[in-house]
C-alpha cells in the first residue's frame, strides 16, 4: 500500500479527552515507517468516497453532539461503515463511538437510541459516572506485548456484550464496560471499541502498530519509541497504585 488513507469520523463532534492524539500517533508511526498518510475529516451529511478509507477513528462527545452524530450516522454514513466492517477494514471506536457502533443506547429516561450493530453489544445509561485512570490486559489473541494497555475513562454509560464478540480485555484497574463483569472494550474482527480516552495511542504504541498491520496488511519493523514506553509504563504504574472500583 503507497498510501494508507484514515478517515476521522465527526472531528468537530466527537472528540473529547484527547481523542485528537490518537489520530496524531498513527500518522507519526506510520510515516515514520515510510508510509504516506492522508487524514480525512468526516463530519455532518453526505460523505462521498468512504468505500477509500482503510482505518475509521470514531471518537467520544458529550450528549448533546452524540445525539446530532446520532441521527447523521443512521441517514448517512451507516450502510458504508456496515460494508468496510464487512471488508475487514480496521475501525477504532472510543465511548460514545463504542456506544454507536452496538446494537443499541437506553437512555436513564428509557429511550433506546438504535446504533449500527457492528458490535454485538448494548448500553444502557447509568445514573453515576465512572470516570478514573484504568489498565486492561489484553485479550490474549490480539498478541500485544506487553499485555497492558492504559487510559482514562469517563462515561455513565454500562456496555453489556453478547455472545458474539470478546472483549479488548480484562480490568486490572478501573471500571471497564459496566463495572460488574471485568471486561473492557470489545474486539469484532478488525474492529476495536474501547472506553479508554486519555488519548489512548500515544501511550499505548503496541496497540498503535497493531491497528497499522492491519490497515496496511504488512508487518511493521520496531521504532526508537522509549518515550512513549516510559509514558505507557508511568501510567500503568500510578493507576496500579490507586485501584478503583
Amino acid at each position: 500500500m503507497n498510501t494508507l488513507r484514515i478517515g476521522w469520523l465527526y472531528p468537530d463532534l466527537m472528540n473529547m479527552y484527547g481523542d485528537r492524539g490518537n489520530i496524531i500517533a498513527l500518522v507519526r508511526r506510520a510515516r515514520w515507517r515510510g508510509v504516506e498518510v492522508q487524514v480525512r475529516d468526516i463530519g455532518l451529511g453526505l460523505a462521498a468516497g468512504l468505500e477509500e478509507i482503510d482505518l475509521f477513528f470514531f471518537g467520544g462527545g458529550q450528549d448533546k453532539e452524540q445525539t446530532l452524530v446520532y441521527q447523521d450516522l443512521l441517514q448517512y454514513k451507516a450502510a458504508a461503515l456496515s460494508r468496510a466492517h464487512e471488508r475487514q477494514v480496521v475501525i477504532l471506536a472510543v465511548c460514545g463511538g463504542y456506544q454507536l457502533l452496538a446494537h443499541h443506547y437506553e437512555t436513564p429516561e428509557g429511550k433506546r437510541l438504535r446504533g449500527l450493530g457492528l458490535i454485538d453489544a448494548h448500553t444502557v445509561g447509568g445514573a453515576e459516572r465512572l470516570i478514573g485512570n484504568a489498565v486492561v490486559e489484553a485479550e490474549a489473541s490480539l498478541g500485544l506485548m506487553p499485555k497492558t494497555l492504559v487510559g482514562f475513562e469517563n462515561h455513565s454509560g454500562r456496555t453489556w456484550l453478547g455472545a458474539g464478540v470478546r472483549p479488548l480485555g480484562r480490568i486490572l484497574s478501573g471500571y471497564g464496560n459496566n463495572a460488574q463483569d471485568g471486561s473492557e472494550g470489545a474486539v469484532s474482527g478488525n474492529l476495536i471499541a474501547t472506553y479508554l480516552h486519555g488519548s489512548l495511542l500515544p501511550k499505548n504504541p503496541h496497540l498503535v502498530d497493531w491497528l497499522l498491520e492491519r490497515a496496511l496488511g504488512e508487518a511493521l519493523g520496531p521504532l526508537q519509541d522509549e518515550v512513549e514506553w516510559d509514558a505507557h509504563e508511568a501510567a500503568r504504574a500510578r493507576t496500579m497504585g490507586r485501584r478503583s472500583g
